[in-house]
């Protein structure tokens, strides 16, 4: 995709994106920021910028700090070392209920014997806010959130779609300058999620409030986040937008966390612009490489120019992104990067076929087929012989 003769890495929502200009200045800084819970490191030297009004995630495995960030932030926790800077502040000793934050739990935290109005209205009265001035903002959350109808009722008599719609308008009535959420949507079963995941992007764009949210959930991340920091072992190991989080992982860590990959351990054996490979191939760079099981040969187009001959790297390839085909078709399909195998195992989703293929080294690999009609002539079988191919400029070269 393109834009204003730009290429563009994945779909693009919208035009918001203030890290892409060097005169914006962050809203929220992490400066060297540390976390120890005795000889445990949950947090380890981080930097990390995030800004006005972006909806942005922390994603990343059981135990990798996300949440001990936004604690941090929050006030719950505070932090060993560097500093948490919001706005012009420093929150360094910044009690939590002096800090323009809120946060909304995972368990949605509500009173059992309130109505859900007096649940919204509970920190707004904590406050000393004017009796009407709270029922002019309760009314305005419960018609953002769509509960004007459930207002009279108490959280047992809610399901649980509406009791975090409830937890979101509390969070939200103190207006905030930012909203955290702790998977808030872990609960919840997947098409009510999803549901939800697009009702918190429109919340978030309409009132223009920073929302940071923590999941390990790769789809939800991918699906509200203007940005992702992709966490591991207490540090960030990348921070950008979804499309390049999924199209351009900076690691094989990323690669294998977000979403499905095929890794192909190599070798460079030449190439780039204007190299042995044959030169420019797109915006890249068309490399040679000898991959390590079964001496396969690959050509990749990659933008790294400062591969040389003799690099080990990974080819790392999205299943979706990869043909598959009988391997009697491969001499018409126009087949390049080409592995021969079997069919060990077919997943029909629907909307998509999974094909697990054993490749003739034994490695077995994923690749996906979008359903695009309703009916398939001559489906490949189980233990059916095949081949796999893919593009030069679909797949990345990864050093680390």
């Amino acid at each position: 995709m393109k834009r204003g003769g730009v290429r563009a890495v994945g779909a693009v929502r919208q035009d918001f994106a203030p890290w892409a200009d060097p005169g914006a200045v962050p809203f929220i800084r992490f400066e060297n920021v540390s976390k120890r819970f005795g000889d445990q490191v949950a947090v380890a030297d981080l930097s990390l910028d995030i800004y006005q009004g972006e909806f942005f995630c922390l994603l990343g495995p059981s135990g990798c700090g996300k949440s001990t960030l936004m604690r941090m932030l929050a006030g719950f926790e505070a932090p060993t070392g560097g500093r948490i800077l919001l706005g012009d502040a420093d929150l360094a000793g910044v009690a939590p209920n002096r800090r323009p934050v809120n946060m909304m739990f995972q368990s949605y935290a509500l009173f059992p014997h309130m109505s859900v109005e007096k649940n919204i209205a509970y920190g707004l009265r904590q406050e000393g806010m004017a009796r009407d001035a709270i029922a002019a903002r309760v009314a305005d959350m419960l018609k953002l959130v769509q509960m004007e109808r459930f207002a009279g009722r108490a959280p047992d008599q809610l399901s649980g779609g509406q009791r975090q719609r409830v937890a979101l308008a509390r969070a939200l009535a103190k207006r905030p300058r930012v909203l955290l959420l702790d998977e808030p949507l872990a609960a919840l079963d997947k098409k009510l999620r999803e549901e939800t995941q697009f009702e918190l992007m429109d919340i978030q764009i309409e009132l223009g409030t920073t929302f940071i949210v923590v999941t390990h959930d790769q789809e939800e991340a991918m699906t509200m986040a203007d940005r992702i920091a992709v966490m591991d072992a207490g540090r960030v190991v990348q921070v950008a937008t979804p499309g390049v989080i999924y199209e351009q992982p900076a690691s094989r860590f990323v690669a294998d966390f977000v979403g499905e990959i095929n890794l192909f351990e190599a070798r460079v054996e030449g190439g780039g612009a204007g190299g042995d490979a044959g030169g420019a191939a797109g915006d890249g760079a068309l490399w040679s490489l000898r991959a390590s099981e079964g001496e396969t040969a690959f050509r990749v187009d990659d933008p790294d120019e400062a591969l040389a001959p003799g690099d080990a790297v990974a080819v790392a390839v999205r299943p979706e992104k990869m043909r598959v085909f009988r391997e009697a078709e491969a001499a018409d399909a126009g087949a390049v990067n080409t592995l021969a195998g079997e069919i060990w195992d077919i997943g029909y989703l629907g909307d998509w076929t999974v094909y697990r293929i054993k490749l003739d080294n034994g490695r077995i690999i994923r690749v996906t087929r979008a359903n695009a009609t309703r009916f398939t002539e001559n489906p490949l079988a189980l233990e059916e012989r095949v081949c796999v191919d893919f593009a030069p400029d679909a797949a990345v070269i990864l050093r680390d």
